[in-house]
């Protein structure tokens, strides 16, 4: 299972509630903290591949341009295939247009992806339906799962979909 998606948008922290481990994969308030492929192997059947994120992060043009490099390597130029992408999205900022170019690159490859709305407990109550349904509308026809950044909701609705 690889998971993806902006600079701080939570891919490390998901990963941690996923396995019940808080300090598995290292999570930052700085964007950019992941800047190598990481990769846990759980029940010694399965591995989690933590990926740097696209977008901001605070490295150099250079260093940015390179952890660019990885990810398309990773998903589209080496020979590792991917049960599942999760690709996550900050529920509260919304869907943007590098989760969108991500979004038809990995649907071009023909990947199977799941998002991951993150951060719906940052959602002011008032916006929270409408801020989901703008992710809907965004992302089309893909499974969804609404998570805390914190916390457990969502998590076990992301591990039932990534185990079937």
């Amino acid at each position: 299972m690889a998971f993806i998606g902006r600079s701080n948008v939570g891919k490390s922290s998901i990963i941690n509630a996923l396995t019940g481990q808080k300090g598995l994969a290292k999570t930052s308030s700085a964007p950019g903290r992941t800047q190598l492929i990481n990769l846990f192997l759980i029940n010694k059947t399965t591995y989690f591949i933590d990926l740097p994120g696209y977008g901001f992060a605070r490295l150099s043009k250079d260093a940015r341009a390179r952890l660019e490099e990885l990810i398309h390597w990773y998903f589209f130029d080496s020979p590792y295939q991917q049960k599942f992408v999760v690709l996550i999205i900050d529920a509260n900022v919304g869907v943007t247009s590098l989760d969108i170019e991500m979004l038809r690159a990995l649907e071009h490859a023909k990947k199977s992806i799941i998002i991951v709305a993150n951060k719906v407990d940052k959602i002011k109550k008032p916006q929270y339906n409408q801020q989901l349904q703008n992710v809907r509308d965004a992302v089309g026809n893909h499974p969804i799962i609404a998570c805390t950044n914190k916390g457990t909701a969502g998590i076990n609705e992301l591990t039932k979909q990534i185990l079937c």
